[in-house]
């Protein structure tokens, strides 16, 4: 295995997780890295993932084979002239922001497209920076790639087969494209998810009945709201034209929805659930994507004394772990009155039979 060098400007959660993954698979491989909080760089030095940690973007970047930036999408750009006097010709210089049209703009106006393909791991977590990054976070992950228009046919294929030796799942796209299809299946539904809550929060009772009833079906679609706010206020800046567009067609939808019921359309309205039901059914039952899954089954419990208590040493002893664990109260979309969630499909297939064999009934969702 011949060694190279790889640089990493910001190491958080996405960016920690790729040099985790780097490191897994090529522990000879050299890896130096940027960050401006310093307690993140000892910690990478610490784990031995990184080989060099730096306090400023300087001569320890050159020789790189690939640079990723994975700075928030607001500081990569402004990275972008410290590195140009850096990069070798066959170095391949990538982000990980879920934007790519503005990179790509300020990639063009530099004249470094010819060693820039954009990078979209389509992985996430609710946690944040270095410290709750991990190395399996892009495996099956969808990690899309956007060649600038000039990138060589031998780079492109140099990063897709990296991209697969690291687990992760390659797709090649146009950036304009790219950009389209996230603002669509992930920046729509977290703008959705965010003015349903705030919709409810508005419209609640004084005594706060529908955040007291809330849950099941409506904690379920709305639970992206709690994603970091900063990072979807730059995402809408950055994506901005995409998402209102997006935006007017989505209302349109909504509209249609509305005229139906006002008009008491029953085909109508049959039609609305029904090709709905059937397309999400038809969707492949994966993690890939961008809206990360929750890996959790629903259990009827008898309420007893120790009930939970007994189901929770039952899967500790079995050494599954769980992520959350809770009553459902309001069951008008779920079966079953306990909801265990865990971190990973395969805890959450074994805990499923594990149960059945102690004869509990299990729903898995």
């Amino acid at each position: 295995m011949n060694s190279m060098k790889i640089g990493f400007i910001g190491l958080g959660l996405i960016g920690g997780s790729v040099a985790k993954a780097i490191r897994k698979y090529y522990p000879d491989y050299e890896i130096v890295a940027f960050d401006k909080n310093r307690e993140t760089l000892a910690l990478a030095v610490q784990e031995n993932i990184i080989d060099t940690a730096c306090s400023s973007i300087d001569d320890n970047f050159k020789g790189c084979g690939y640079l990723f930036l994975c700075a928030p999408v607001s500081c990569n750009t402004a990275y972008l002239s410290q590195l140009k006097g850096l990069l070798d010709a066959d170095c391949i210089l990538t982000d990980v922001g879920s934007v790519k049209t503005s990179i790509h703009e300020e990639i063009t106006a530099l004249d470094m497209e010819e060693n820039f393909i954009g990078g979209h791991p389509m992985a996430g977590s609710e946690k944040s920076g270095f410290s709750n990054s991990k190395a399996h976070l892009i495996e099956n992950a969808y990690y899309i790639l956007t060649p600038s228009e000039i990138a060589s046919k031998e780079k492109v294929e140099r990063y897709r087969s990296f991209v697969s030796s690291l687990k992760a799942i390659p797709v090649i796209l146009d950036y304009r494209e790219h950009d389209c299809i996230t603002g669509t299946i992930s920046h729509l539904p977290h703008i959705i998810a965010a003015t349903l809550v705030n919709y409810v929060r508005d419209n609640d009772t004084k005594d706060e009945l529908m955040k007291a009833l809330a849950a099941g079906g409506f904690k379920d679609i709305t639970r992206i709201a709690s994603s970091s706010p900063v990072m979807w206020q730059q995402i809408c800046l950055k994506n901005g034209s995409n998402i209102s567009r997006i935006l007017s067609g989505y209302i349109q939808a909504l509209e249609k929805a509305k005229a139906a019921i006002d008009s008491e359309n029953e085909n109508e309205l049959y039609s609305l659930f029904e090709t709905s039901r059937d397309y999400r059914d038809s969707m492949p039952n994966s993690s890939a994507g961008p809206i990360k899954k929750q890996f959790a089954l629903y259990c009827d419990i008898i309420d007893e004394a120790g009930g939970i208590a007994t189901i929770a040493t039952i899967l500790a002893s079995n050494n599954i772990n769980i992520k959350n664990i809770g009553i459902v109260h309001n069951r008008e979309f779920e079966e079953g009155v306990l909801r265990i969630e865990f971190y990973d499909e395969a805890s959450s297939v074994k805990a499923a039979g594990l149960l059945q064999k102690y004869r509990y009934i299990v729903y898995e969702t």
